[in-house]
């Protein structure tokens, strides 16, 4: 059983790393172009629907099926507090770093979720480990090009995301074996996740990914969060 749960949130994690690799590859071997500029946008706000949707579907109602209204609104606002206050020391800073805090503020929480599922549920986890690793993979590919053009060197984000990609790992052990036993807990983190998630959302990935006079990429939205009502109806 604990092969089978390393072995399903391994998946949704490296898709963290695929999509950075992915992202160094478009980068740099595909030539300067509109269309490249348009698909890039497209990918950016696919991202954001997808994790719009993680918000709306997995991490805020766990937060209401679990905590008092008074408890759900202390760890939302407090996300979202906390959230502003990094945000603006990494503005001082000249970084862009949005995308990625916002890829693991939904990833961590959620393979938290996938290790306390599985031991209750394994078929539902693995549907689980999927739509993490799918949502996953836009998501790193947003950030590594934003960490890229922030400053950080190619090689050193792809170490920075090859590591990051065994948080599913680490995150699903804790779920499992930890926070298994206080799900109170697991939705107050879930909870102060999606504070902190909508508001880089509405500060920072959203505006970044409008294109003037172009509409396709603002469907990329409105898909991304149809990927995750698919995902959230299989489960």
């Amino acid at each position: 059983m604990l092969t089978n749960l390393i072995l399903y949130s391994g998946f949704s994690g490296i898709t963290v790393f695929i999509g950075a690799l992915l992202a160094n590859i478009f980068n740099h071997h595909v030539k300067e172009s509109p269309v490249k500029y348009e698909i890039v946008h497209f990918l950016m706000s696919f991202g954001a629907g997808i994790i719009l949707s993680a918000i709306a579907l997995v991490l805020i109602p766990t937060g209401m099926e679990r905590l008092s209204l008074a408890g759900m609104a202390f760890s939302f606002v407090l996300g979202t507090i906390t959230f502003l206050f990094i945000d603006r020391y990494l503005a001082k800073k000249g970084g862009q770093t949005a995308t990625l805090l916002a890829m693991m503020m939904d990833f961590v929480p959620e393979a938290i979720a996938l290790g306390a599922v599985f031991a209750i549920n394994p078929g539902m986890a693995t549907l689980l480990a999927v739509f993490i690793g799918l949502q996953n993979l836009p998501e790193a590919f947003n950030a590594f090009r934003d960490m890229v053009q922030s400053g950080y060197s190619i090689s050193k984000s792809l170490v920075i995301f090859f590591f990051l990609s065994f948080c599913g790992i680490l995150g699903a052990l804790l779920g499992h074996f930890v926070l298994s036993d206080f799900p109170n807990l697991t939705a107050h983190l879930m909870t102060f996740a999606s504070g902190g998630i909508l508001y880089l959302l509405i500060q920072e990935i959203i505006p970044e990914s409008k294109l003037d006079n172009n509409y396709i990429a603002s469907l990329g939205a409105s898909l991304g969060f149809l990927i995750g009502i698919i995902g959230e109806k299989l489960i």
